[in-house]
């Protein structure tokens, strides 16, 4: 068994210690708590040191459609914030921690790739400091605690069919989705129905994205909803079950954002988590917030293509955390191009079609409808926008004037191949100084809708202006859900659509941009302590299979100890 080469660069890559990228940055040491030489926390005392210090511009990396193996958002943004330091600009990214479904899945890690990785890779892809593991403990202690509730007598009334809150895991575990816990005698609990979500759509890794800090997570976790009074009574939440006091506890230390370095010591600022098809798919406020005040620059990721990850930025995070976009990059690459164009097939976890590696400037050019109807996306909430192509040795000059072409047309400032994967901030050069030509022009951030619009109406202006939807197709179950959150007091709230991340539409097949469909939407849930309501299009799942073959299945421990076969 032998190491995948982004593994070993890097495991070969010679690591600054935290405490110098820490001070390079600006954090001060007792600003700072050590997980070992090359992982740190950074208390949030940092941000009311640096209260009256102008932030830096917020540049967000967004992309088109992917296909099933991502088309290097996150490389992109490692590799534009080490080009900008190589251009003398004070740069940092803030990045999601990575979830251990795809790791032991599909997609692999996070970290990005080849010569744009944040290291040591091995420790950014598992437990880093345990965030991920604290707020599953959270989440799953108050399912525990009603549980307990329910069995010495259900003093609150909860009714046992109204029940909302699941449990969560950090792996891909298709078996959890449905479940009925209880079983046994009267002693193993009271019976009902429920099932498990993966971490990452946890309502509690949401609040730890959008918090302000851990007194406003305390006064989250309290207003959380996990249920329903019998006969359609009053809403139950942790305060009610008295847990939300402890939940924060078991957050106290994750809500402090964790600092790493790229493999050209650029400081980056990890912190919540993924999955932009089924949660807000963002890193954290608070990470950003302590980014924006130490450099100049900060690029931060949003999950997936700008109709997922983008919009939830936008509308969620960025309403939610007072938060002012500069620009936006939308990354591309010729091979996705060419599959929306029609011509071959990408299969996570097997050769790449030869289709998509002969030249195809047509496929391209048709590929483009989607590419130009993401930028269309950014460029709705007033930021401008820079395309980056992520360029590969098989795109001809001809592919990538097409794709320049086709931007420009559509709206972009510019239009730039990068080669960071292969050359690290170098390869960003380009893109670099077209991120600065559009970071001169002047942005006006606006959320798509306003608050005071009903929640049905919110997701009608998503799905016809984000994702060219003709309309809204609520089901009887999701239309009465919403129309309960509104009379509870929760009509102000933004909505948070999962769907797939593999087209515009919620169907994975329709590619491109497709027209002539409408959105159906089966079910609402309602995050009153995020401060959202999402709302599940077509087959979307919140908690994802493995594949016949994980990637699991490669990673192993040498007679060293080492890591072997993580990617």
């Amino acid at each position: 068994m032998t190491s995948r080469p982004s593994l070993a660069i890097a495991q070969a890559a010679r690591l600054q210690p935290i405490t110098e990228i820490a001070a390079t940055a600006g954090v001060l040491p007792e600003e700072l708590e050590l997980y070992g030489r090359d992982v740190a926390k950074v208390k949030l005392s940092l941000l009311d040191r640096l209260a009256d210090r102008p932030d830096g511009k917020l540049v967000v990396i967004t992309g088109i459609t992917p296909t099933p193996l991502g088309e290097g958002k996150t490389t992109t943004c490692i590799g534009l914030v080490d080009a900008l330091r190589r251009l003398g600009v004070r740069a940092a990214a803030t990045l999601r921690q990575p979830t251990l479904g795809p790791i032991f899945g599909i997609k692999g890690g996070g970290n990005g790739g080849g010569r744009a990785q944040v290291v040591p890779m091995e420790t950014f892809n598992l437990h880093l400091t345990g965030d991920n593991h604290a707020v599953a403990s959270a989440h799953n202690l108050a399912a525990a605690f009603l549980d307990n509730h329910l069995h010495h007598g259900n003093a609150l009334g909860l009714d046992v069919h109204g029940i909302s809150w699941r449990r969560v895991t950090d792996a891909s575990d298709r078996a959890l989705r449905g479940a009925v816990v209880g079983l046994g005698t009267k002693d193993d609990g009271v019976p009902h129905q429920t099932g498990w979500d993966i971490t990452s759509a946890s309502e509690v890794m949401a609040m730890l994205a959008l918090t302000s800090g851990l007194k406003d997570l305390r006064a989250r976790l309290g207003r959380t909803i996990v249920g329903r009074r019998r006969n359609g009574g009053a809403a139950v939440t942790c305060d009610d079950l008295r847990v939300a006091g402890a939940m924060a506890v078991l957050l106290r230390d994750a809500v402090k954002p964790n600092l790493l370095q790229t493999l050209e010591h650029a400081p980056v600022f990890v912190h919540a988590g993924p999955f932009a098809n089924i949660a807000p798919g963002v890193s954290s406020v608070l990470a950003d917030r302590v980014a924006l005040k130490l450099a100049d620059v900060v690029c931060t990721e949003a999950g997936f293509g700008a109709d997922l990850g983008g919009e939830k930025f936008f509308d969620i995070k960025c309403r939610v955390g007072g938060l002012h976009p500069a620009a936006g990059v939308v990354v591309a690459t010729i091979r996705a191009l060419k599959m929306h164009g029609g011509v071959g097939k990408v299969v996570a976890g097997k050769p790449l079609d030869p289709a998509l590696l002969q030249e195809n400037v047509e496929a391209v050019r048709r590929g483009c409808d989607n590419l130009g109807k993401q930028i269309e996306n950014v460029r709705r909430f007033g930021v401008p926008v820079v395309v980056a192509i992520n360029a590969f040795p098989s795109d001809t000059p001809a592919e990538l004037a097409a794709v320049r072409e086709a931007a420009l047309a559509a709206g972009a400032v510019a239009a730039a191949a990068s080669t960071h994967f292969a050359d690290g901030g170098a390869g960003a050069l380009a893109l670099a100084e077209a991120l600065q030509v559009a970071l001169r022009q002047p942005a006006s951030y606006a959320p798509l809708y306003s608050d005071d619009l009903p929640l049905a109406v919110k997701l009608e202006v998503v799905a016809r202006a984000i994702y060219g939807a003709d309309g809204v197709d609520l089901s009887p179950v999701a239309a009465r859900q919403l129309d309960e959150f509104e009379r509870l007091g929760f009509r102000q709230l933004p909505v948070c659509v999962a769907k797939t991340h593999l087209s515009l539409s919620h169907d994975p097949k329709l590619l491109g941009r497709p027209h002539g469909f409408r959105l159906p939407v089966r079910e609402a849930r309602l995050s009153a302590g995020a401060g959202f309501v999402t709302a599940i299009a077509g087959d979307m799942r919140l908690m994802p299979g493995l594949p016949s073959r994980p990637a699991g299945e490669d990673i192993d421990l040498d007679e060293a100890g080492n890591i072997v076969g993580l990617y």
